[in-house]
């Protein structure tokens, strides 16, 4: 991680080299948060939406070279908020994989985990944030 914030209210920011590695530290600190506000309850789905989110920037939003990724988790009543934002304008494409496919189900995942709640937005600056609610 090479930075990390925490805002009022239940807001905890922090940038990430595009790496396979920060997927894993994003999901220990993701556990930590929502342990600290009271939704233990949330950290397996949780866990699971992020990865796929984080994942598919580490994956996919490799352009322009040198940037970071950022996470935010902000805390709701029930719930919790989960962005990744990325430098690459490109917006996530959810797949419809053949059955012996063994990729391609990840934004299914984050539909289903979600409620549907979840989707792709600008930002200020280059790029673009996904985000998904669980809870």
């Amino acid at each position: 991680m090479l930075g990390s914030e925490v805002g009022e209210g239940g807001c905890v920011v922090s940038r990430w080299p595009l790496t396979a590695y920060s997927v894993g530290c994003a999901r220990h600190e993701l556990r930590a948060a929502l342990s600290g506000w009271g939704l233990d309850h949330l950290a397996d789905p949780a866990e699971l939406v992020l990865s796929e989110l984080l994942t598919n920037a580490v994956r996919h939003a490799r352009a322009p070279r040198g940037r970071l990724v950022e996470t935010r988790y902000e805390r709701q009543k029930h719930a919790i908020r989960i962005e990744v934002h990325d430098a690459n304008d490109r917006p996530p494409q959810r797949r419809r994989p053949a059955d012996d496919d063994e990729g391609g189900r990840g934004l299914a995942l984050v539909d289903a985990l979600t409620e549907q709640r979840w989707g792709v937005s600008s930002r200020q600056g280059v790029g673009k944030l996904v985000w998904a609610v669980v809870g």
